[in-house]
């Protein structure tokens, strides 16, 4: 519980800080590039429930254009996603802004990724449970599949991860994400979308 409650969340800001500081170089590159291509949006803002469920917005890289369609709507995502963009989520470069989140208090380093703000009446009891702690930018799921596993095993590893939440769990976490990113395991699954929606039974 002191782990949880106190000590996590400032471990959580002082190495998120001492990370934006370290990739400095490669935040201002990326925003700088991505202003020129995207016609001056370099970040993707998006409403997500948080602990407790209360909403914030969440803060990435934005790696794909708004193309649309002759009828208005956005194309898929794998003709949206830009050439430099690729090379972004290739490297988790996106992810990388949120760790402003973290400073702010919405999110942890460690926790059940943020899902979308339309999921939540989807869960169960036992599946809203995920939100007791901060989402993560990288989380317990991440590490055993990320978008290779299906939503109900993702859900039940977020609670695994609730029910046992503590310091050698996330130093666990953070060192085999640096390994899944360097392996580039698990992040998409076959076909334009990098996860089908989730959808309550699934």
């Amino acid at each position: 519980m002191v782990y949880s409650v106190y000590i996590k969340r400032l471990i959580d800001f002082f190495l998120a800080l001492v990370i934006i500081l370290l990739a400095c170089p490669i935040l201002m590159f990326t925003w700088g590039t991505l202003l020129v291509q995207n016609q001056g949006k370099a970040f993707f803002y998006q409403e997500r429930p948080g602990k407790n469920q209360v909403p914030f917005y969440i803060i990435k890289f934005k790696t794909m254009n708004d193309k649309k369609d002759k009828e208005g709507k956005l194309l898929s995502d794998n003709h949206r996603l830009t050439v430099f963009g690729k090379y972004v989520r290739k490297f988790s470069i996106d992810e990388l802004p949120q760790l402003f989140n973290v400073l702010k208090g919405d999110m942890s380093l460690i926790g059940p990724r943020p899902l979308l703000v339309k999921y939540v009446p989807l869960y169960t009891n036992k599946q809203n449970r995920r939100h007791e702690v901060r989402p993560g930018i990288t989380g317990w799921a991440q590490i055993n599949g990320r978008n290779s596993i299906s939503w109900t095993r993702k859900l039940e590893l977020d609670i695994e991860y609730v029910e046992n939440i503590g310091f050698v769990l996330d130093f666990k976490i953070f060192w085999l994400t640096i390994l899944k990113i360097i392996q580039r395991d698990g992040i998409n699954q076959a076909g334009d979308r990098t996860m089908e929606p989730f959808n309550g039974l699934n």
